[in-house]
C-alpha cells in the first residue's frame, strides 16, 4: 500500500528522469534514482531531501517550459497546448511532495512515534 501513496513520487522522479536523459544529463538521471531509491529507506532526512528533489525538478520543468515556449513564440507557432502541459507537469511534480503529509507515510519515515 506504501507503493500507492508514493506512486506521484516515483512518477515525478521518473518523469524528470527522461527528461535529464533525453538532454544527456547523465549525473542528474543517476541522482534522480538514487533519491527515488532512497525512498526504501525509513529516515526523515529522506523525505526532506525527496521533497527538496520534487521542488528543483519542478523549477527544472518551469525552466524549460519557458525556454520552449520562447522557442516556439520565436517560431511563430502555436505555444500554448505547450505551455499547459509542462505547466501541468510541474505542477504535478510539486504537489507530489505534499505526499509525505499523510498519516502513513509521516509514520513509516519516523515523523510519527508509532503505539506499542
Amino acid at each position: 500500500m506504501q507503493f500507492v501513496r508514493l506512486l506521484p513520487v516515483i512518477l515525478s522522479a521518473f518523469l524528470v528522469s527522461a527528461h535529464f536523459l533525453r538532454n544527456q544529463q547523465w549525473l542528474a538521471v543517476v541522482i534522480t534514482l538514487a533519491v527515488l531509491a532512497l525512498l526504501l529507506v525509513r529516515k526523515r532526512w529522506v523525505v526532506y531531501l525527496a521533497q527538496l528533489g520534487l521542488v528543483l525538478a519542478s523549477l527544472e520543468w518551469v525552466g524549460t517550459g519557458l525556454q520552449l515556449v520562447q522557442t516556439r513564440q520565436a517560431m511563430g507557432v502555436e505555444w500554448t497546448r505547450l505551455a499547459v502541459i509542462i505547466g501541468g507537469v510541474a505542477l504535478f511534480t510539486l504537489l507530489s511532495a505534499l505526499v509525505f503529509l499523510l498519516p502513513a507515510l509521516r509514520s513509516r519515515y519516523g515523523f510519527v512515534k508509532k503505539a506499542e
